[in-house]
């Protein structure tokens, strides 16, 4: 079980998110900071451009290696990795790093786009490559962007939301339809009876109860990857595309 422990307070790590975030500035100071949201996406198509495909993992920077469910982030790694992809993490500690150490535990890409806190979220030893973003936004994107399914492990807040945005823009079609699988049948046990809640009442459709799969098993998530991932977008081990030395590109 996660330790629950006192938490200090800390200085927010980024002011001008904060300021941007609560209403109206300047115009100078919005066009700047619209300016380096853009390089931030910049610097992030650039590294991630060769990465993929990728199916990208979710779940809590809170968990210890001696947890159960660190250990299952550390199967579903090994497993997605040798299904040819690459792991992708918000390249954090907890499941995130189990997830990107079985990647390396089974030869593969580990991949992690980590966001800059006060507390809790650094980098894990177990990444080939990261980028550390300042902006929430930019993170979420780019770990979307790339991805060809998202596994979804027990975490927090910040779980749960990339979870719902991951539905809601394939539910509104703005992104294909990847599989979306969710990891830990005790844990998610009364986010699935919300989420049914809510088909039973019409908040949403009976349909987007189709739009994820709830189970314990590794098997059966590399089973759901096999058809709605690798088959249905006809994936396939191909060379990969070169990077321009034109344009300063590496792997």
């Amino acid at each position: 079980m996660i330790k629950k422990e006192e938490r200090k307070i800390l200085p927010l790590i980024n002011p001008e998110e904060e300021a941007f975030m609560a209403g109206p500035q300047s115009r100078i100071k919005d066009l700047k900071f619209g300016l380096k949201v853009l390089m931030e996406f910049i610097r992030g198509f650039r590294m991630l451009h060769f990465v993929g495909p990728c199916v990208t993992v979710f779940g809590s920077a809170r968990f210890e290696e001696k947890d159960d469910y660190y250990q299952l982030g550390i199967r579903v790694g090994e497993s997605i990795s040798d299904m040819g992809f690459t792991v992708m993490t918000g390249g954090g500690p907890g499941i995130m790093e189990a997830a990107n150490r079985g990647a390396k535990m089974a030869g593969g890409k580990s991949i992690g786009c980590n966001i800059i806190l006060p507390f809790e979220q650094f980098p894990n030893k177990f990444l080939d490559k990261y980028m550390n973003f300042k902006y929430f936004f930019v993170r979420k994107v780019l770990l979307s962007k790339y991805s060809y399914a998202f596994v979804v492990l027990p975490g927090g807040f910040g779980t749960l939301d990339e979870l719902f945005e991951a539905l809601t823009l394939i539910q509104t079609r703005v992104m294909k339809r990847f599989p979306v699988i969710l990891m830990g049948k005790e844990f998610h046990r009364h986010l699935y009876d919300h989420i049914h809640y809510m088909a039973e009442i019409g908040t949403i459709s009976e349909h987007d109860l189709d739009l994820f799969l709830l189970t314990d098993s590794v098997e059966e998530m590399e089973e759901h990857l096999k058809k709605y991932a690798v088959e249905e977008f006809g994936l396939r081990r191909k060379d990969p595309v070169m990077p321009s030395k034109i344009l300063g590109e590496k792997y």
